[in-house]
């Protein structure tokens, strides 16, 4: 009775290996076909026109590459500066390589990283990304500057290393010196005030190159919300405090003014004219006393409008930058689409004799 228990048992799991191995496909080998797809390959870092700032004058720094074939990777070259760094022919994946190569001793400047991918039928892709290195310097302010941007890559002041909230999508280009801010459409950065009104004092200087379109717009500006029409940003115009630095064409020139508020009024200051078409950088100062407003352009004094009160800073928590938005736009003036550069701020009044030192820095 036992055998043919053992022999039921034995036929049925002999029966059910069978029906098993019925329904499964043979393994076959798949030859992988002809390549016929050109190599591809990418450079994650640094990206294109990237800045690298740090302390020291040479540094190290690694590059991060990506290789793809669709059958089978030969090699990968990288240059740097057009001299070979590193070069690779064996691969853990044939069919894609991630790469992180390290260089030593990168010095200051510009620089050129390139990456060269070749597959196993000899077709080939080359990509490059442009770099600069900079060392940085800890930048020490002068007496009663509260804020400097040389827009080297970054929005951050460099005196209190603030990032400011950015609006939009400015971005940057050739500067005065080395890079600038590049306005764009609705796009502008502010600042918390608080270290900018704490005396009835302040000070702006900077360089721009002037785009005429649109034919106005806000460059700097710390303006109160306008409570009346709050929800209406493009009614926001109340100039009992702060002040409003902004440009507005005047024939094919451009006017720069100022507007400042002291509680029981404001004063106009109208500035004077500078002609976009030239193509050329202006630079830009304006000063406020507790009796004067003055501006200066290329360093010479442009006007003066009496104060009849000193600047008022109630309800001023904000700076704006590159646009009258969103405290000071009823007469659009928006965004400014220009470049700026080298801005400094100070809460006291400074001298014709540094204005002329930055109008005249190269």
């Amino acid at each position: 009775m036992k055998k043919l228990r053992y022999i039921f048992v034995y036929s049925l799991m002999m029966a059910l290996t069978i029906s098993c191995e019925k329904g499964l496909d043979p393994i076959n080998s798949v030859t992988p076909g002809p390549d016929t797809e050109i190599p591809e390959i990418t450079i994650t870092n640094p990206e294109e026109g990237s800045i690298m700032r740090v302390p020291e004058g040479q540094t190290t720094v690694t590059f991060n590459i990506t290789a793809i074939d669709d059958i089978e990777l030969a090699s990968v070259v990288v240059q740097l500066d057009g001299t070979q760094i590193a070069s690779y022919n064996t691969f853990k994946d044939y069919r894609r390589a991630v790469l992180n190569v390290t260089y030593e001793g990168l010095a200051d400047g510009d620089h050129t990283i390139t990456a060269s991918v070749t597959d196993k039928t000899d077709k080939s892709a080359t990509t490059s990304v442009n770099f600069k290195k900079y060392t940085a310097v800890t930048y020490v302010p002068l007496e009663g500057e509260v804020l400097y941007m040389a827009f080297e890559g970054t929005f951050t002041d460099a005196i209190s290393g603030i990032a400011p909230t950015v609006s939009g999508y400015p971005t940057y280009g050739d500067g005065k010196l080395g890079q600038a801010y590049q306005g764009a459409t609705d796009s502008y950065l502010t600042f918390p005030a608080a270290t900018l009104t704490t005396t009835h004092e302040f000070s702006a200087a900077f360089w721009m190159k002037i785009n005429a379109t649109p034919d106005r717009a806000g460059i700097l500006t710390m303006s109160p919300e306008d409570l009346e029409n709050a929800g209406y940003p493009t009614v926001q115009n109340l100039r009992t405090s702060g002040f409003r630095f902004f440009r507005e064409a005047s024939g094919p020139k451009q006017t720069i003014k100022d507007n400042v508020g002291f509680a029981t009024g404001e004063c106009w200051n109208d500035g004077g004219q500078v002609d976009p078409s030239t193509g050329e950088w202006f630079h830009f100062a304006f000063t406020i006393s507790e009796t004067k407003s003055s501006i200066y352009i290329n360093g010479e004094l442009a006007r003066e409008s009496d104060l009849t009160a000193p600047i008022d800073w109630t309800g001023c928590d904000i700076l704006t930058i590159m646009s009258g938005a969103p405290r000071f736009t009823e007469w659009n003036h928006f965004s400014d689409l220009s470049l700026l550069d080298e801005l400094h701020m100070f809460k006291r009044v400074i001298t014709l004799e540094e204005i002329q030192a930055f109008a005249t820095a190269r």
